[in-house]
């Protein structure tokens, strides 16, 4: 079983291929580049350099949100065109999910956090029982101090994982009693390693969806939509 996987919902991007539970090949940046320029160049260069026949590709997992408005709708757009044109199945795998997912096997709470501007965070609180990844809190926008406080009530330690990290880092150490981590360097972002394996897992399960069905879940509406209903609030005053 083949799957190529596609996240683009941060700064960061990043393609992969695994195949039968081995990463034969990712690419990951995470660089002032649009994911319009980057993500189809990187995923070129992955087939190229595998010599992978695209038609041996069994489903595309891709990074379904939440995150950056305009970097999932390039994923979505991205992967939406290759199932079409190949004909096999979407995986839509919940960003902060995936992210949860490198710190597999972990004993303790995973907490992804991602700036989503506004004192709040996308995030949601995971931890992996009987080789699987389970919910203790669905993904959400929260503001941070909530979080530090779900996190504080938990009764084991927690690992915090996401481009939120440097942004949240001093109001975290400042105000948390209950143990917790930074993830590293090689873990603290998006891979698409981690979308392609998790969606390996929801394919097994028959999590799967037609290409012209897939839409991302962004939770919240864009800076865009909501000053403009604030406008028309006014206008109405």
């Amino acid at each position: 079983m083949k799957i190529l996987g596609i996240d683009s919902s941060s700064m960061v991007a990043s393609v992969a291929i695994v195949d039968d539970n081995i990463t034969i090949a990712e690419y990951t940046i995470n660089y002032r580049k649009t994911h319009s320029q980057t993500l189809l160049p990187m995923l070129d260069e992955i087939v190229r350099m595998t010599e992978t026949d695209m038609r041996d590709i069994d489903a595309i997992a891709v990074s379904g949100g939440p995150g950056s408005f305009t970097g999932l709708r390039i994923g979505s757009a991205t992967a939406k065109g290759l199932g079409l044109a190949l004909n096999i199945p979407l995986i839509h795998v919940p960003t902060l999910e995936a992210m949860a997912y490198n710190m597999w096997g972990t004993d303790r709470y995973v907490c992804p956090i991602m700036d989503a501007r506004r004192s709040q965070v996308y995030t949601g609180i995971y931890y992996f029982e009987n080789d699987n990844i389970c919910n203790y809190m669905e993904q959400d926008a929260i503001a941070i101090e909530e979080l530090v406080d779900k996190c504080n009530a938990l009764d084991k330690g927690v690992i915090f994982v996401g481009d939120g990290i440097p942004v949240f880092k001093d109001y975290i150490r400042e105000n948390m009693s209950n143990t917790f981590a930074f993830a590293p360097v090689s873990m603290n972002r998006q891979r698409g390693a981690s979308v392609a394996a998790l969606g390996s897992v929801y394919y097994a399960n028959g999590k799967t969806e037609k290409a012209s069905e897939h839409l991302p879940e962004y939770l919240r509406v864009s800076q865009a939509e909501r000053e403009r209903s604030e406008r028309e609030k006014g206008n109405k005053k």
